[in-house]
């Protein structure tokens, strides 16, 4: 085998090695959102507990793939859409990263809900979970396909989260209102909405973090209409 080809190799090795470990840190912090909303809903602070630890190895991973797209940049110097790839990768890890703290932003006021009596407001937080984890996972699969039309997708569904996030918010201060006791109750849960709507931004960045590796397009801030534009335009 040539040197060339030797270097070849090793810089392939290393994009896949970077491009496994971001799709494993996007595992990980689906399963602490998971594990921190089971946790309010089951009333169970074991799987709070779980997703509080679990952050540790996002924020692991995430140090990892800065590291090994650092040394993959001053060791090949990559250009065009390998350049892309990691840079991107990098933009998805820091997101993936702020996903799993939002996570562990809920577990641990989920476990301050569980000190006190079962607050039925609670089960409003479940369809939202549903609608985060769904666009989540959706732009993860844009990113890691290459899926522009996914990706832009992902605008509309953010919206609807937002409402939804209005609606719930506004809903528990309403019964905060007539339950002064529970107030801390309400407040933490009104925290968690929010976590879950930061989730579907978060989102929203890794798939236009996807639409940059595919398209070499910057679509941040533009919204669907300007965005499919811009990706059309690159075409």
């Amino acid at each position: 085998m040539s040197e060339y080809s030797h270097r070849l190799g090793n810089f392939d090795a290393a994009l896949r090695e970077a491009r496994d470990s971001i799709l494993r840190m996007a595992s990980i912090a689906e399963q602490n959102l998971e594990s921190a909303i089971r946790g309010l809903l089951t009333r169970n602070a074991e799987f709070c507990n779980t997703a509080i630890v679990e952050d540790d190895e996002v924020n692991f991973l995430e140090r990892k793939i800065d590291a090994d797209s650092f040394e993959i940049l001053m060791r090949y110097n990559p250009v065009a859409s390998d350049l892309r790839e990691v840079i991107a990768g990098m933009k998805v890890a820091n997101n993936l990263e702020r996903v799993s703290d939002e996570a562990q932003n809920i577990a641990r006021r989920a476990r301050k809900i569980l000190k006190h009596p079962e607050i039925k407001a609670a089960a409003l937080i479940e369809p939202l979970y549903e609608k985060a984890l769904s666009i989540l996972q959706d732009g993860m699969r844009s990113y890691a396909e290459g899926d522009n039309d996914l990706a832009i997708s992902l605008y509309e569904r953010d919206r609807a989260l937002d409402m939804a996030h209005n609606d719930v918010i506004r809903e528990l201060t309403k019964q905060m209102d007539s339950d002064s006791i529970r107030v801390k109750s309400y407040l933490h849960l009104i925290f968690i909405v929010r976590s879950l709507e930061r989730v579907g931004d978060h989102a929203v960045n890794i798939a236009e973090d996807g639409i940059f590796l595919e398209s070499a397009t910057d679509v941040r801030h533009l919204g669907p209409k300007r965005a499919a534009a811009e990706i059309e335009a690159h075409i």
